[in-house]
């Protein structure tokens, strides 16, 4: 019955467009941070037209936002899909926006041919996704999932020490039903990939199999501050050197990983940040990513040994803080398979791919079968105003989305 059902890729390219307007920049991008006025005007748009499609909408005590589609048995658990449509302060039309209004698109499409499923079919918008505003990121998705307790999710306070129960309180979305708890008979995603490799390999769609693990810490070096001028450079106690020859060492490490090891420093902070005195102590980020769990691990033990080498050689002191450990997640390899048939049915080129981001669906998996659906984005870039997608990759991950829904919502 389903064989030839196909989305509406002109009507789901129009409702990104017409989201992306909320927030949207002079240099084609997206600032809607979450829980801002704008967000607001974001979920109040997808509350009417997921209300339009004939769907309920509950939300969450995190603010996660539920579109409900009602199936032949309501007392089955849902199948569920969705994402987030929070950005970066300088953030894409895509991201994440894509995967919600996927959903949206799935529901409206199964209004449109009469399809009725067996389970209902709920799409999510999940809460603070990027962590742009409060860290950390997918906090609303963990709280659901059990990573976090719902006390800790409320009270995580942006640079101006507003929390986001307070600001779920101030723009109205500070639901009453319970965070999580109940069962999920599967979650989907679909996303574009954020990365370079199916736009380079021309295929239309990448099965995602997992996403790699992710490790980030805090290192504080410190020596001691002089004067840039009449202190020699074999006395001088200079944390930023130190911190230098460490973050070249991060990025040894990983290149001598191929192909998938990554490492990033992201934030660099000095004291006293004077151009005439010798750095005395220096902040800095480290994010080491692997889909391989003893690879990561292994990459953080270098880290820490060839670090603490570089202070003792420099006579400087070294904290190093492990904040966030992410384990490599493998997803439900039914629903993997499922996804696969959906693309071979449909007769999209394709290719199996890792994620290298972290998303809602790794926090997710904890708690239900979960897969997730890439499509390319142009010169692999996001996070970026300039983030792009093509219309017929756009509809074509989202053709993958409904047969794989449809499947199992319609699974006793």
């Amino acid at each position: 019955m389903t064989t030839n059902l196909r989305i509406d890729g002109d009507r789901l390219w129009d409702s990104l467009m017409e989201l992306a307007e909320i927030g949207g920049t002079e240099k084609g991008g997206v600032c809607r941070l979450a829980l801002t006025d704008l967000d607001r005007q974001g979920r109040d748009l997808f509350k009417r037209w997921a209300e339009g499609a004939g769907c309920s909408v509950s939300v969450d005590k995190m603010g996660n936002i539920f579109a409900r589609r009602p199936g032949k048995d309501n007392s089955l658990p849902p199948v569920m899909t969705g994402s987030h449509i929070d950005t970066q302060p300088t953030g894409g039309k895509f991201d994440g926006n894509y995967g919600v209004l996927a959903g949206l698109e799935v529901v409206r499409t199964l209004n449109d041919f009469n399809v009725e499923t067996l389970r209902p079919i709920e799409v999510v918008v999940w809460t603070n996704e990027e962590g742009s505003r409060f860290q950390p990121s997918m906090v609303a998705s963990g709280v659901f999932a059990g990573v976090f307790d719902l006390d800790y999710g409320l009270s995580r306070a942006d640079t101006e020490g507003k929390t986001i129960g307070e600001e779920l309180k101030r723009i109205g979305y500070a639901g009453d039903r319970p965070v999580g708890g109940r069962k999920v008979a599967a979650f989907f995603e679909a996303h574009i990939e954020q990365g370079p490799i199916l736009e380079a390999e021309n295929k239309t769609i990448g099965v995602v199999e997992g996403v790699q693990g992710i490790r980030w810490y805090e290192f504080y070096v410190t020596g001691q501050e002089a004067h840039a001028g009449p202190t020699p450079m074999k006395v001088r106690k200079d944390a930023l050197q130190g911190a230098a020859r460490m973050i070249t060492e991060a990025y040894r490490i990983a290149t001598s990983r191929p192909p998938n090891a990554c490492a990033t420093v992201g934030v660099i902070e000095g004291f006293p940040n004077s151009i005439n005195v010798i750095p005395g102590r220096v902040k800095f980020t480290v994010d080491l990513r692997n889909p391989d769990g003893d690879v990561l691990t292994d990459m953080g033990r270098e880290m820490r040994e060839v670090s603490g080498k570089i202070a003792k050689d420099l006579g400087l002191t070294l904290e190093i803080k492990e904040i966030w450990v992410n384990p490599p997640v493998k997803f439900a390899p039914e629903l993997v398979k499922s996804v696969q048939t959906a693309v071979d049915k449909l007769g999209y080129s394709n290719r199996r791919i890792i994620s290298g981001a972290g998303h809602d669906s790794v926090n997710i998996s904890k708690v239900a079968p979960t897969a997730m659906i890439f499509v390319p984005c142009k010169d692999g870039i996001s996070h970026n105003e300039i983030e792009d997608a093509k219309k017929e990759d756009i509809a074509a991950g989202c053709d993958v989305l409904l047969h794989a829904l449809v499947e199992h919502a319609n699974i006793v």
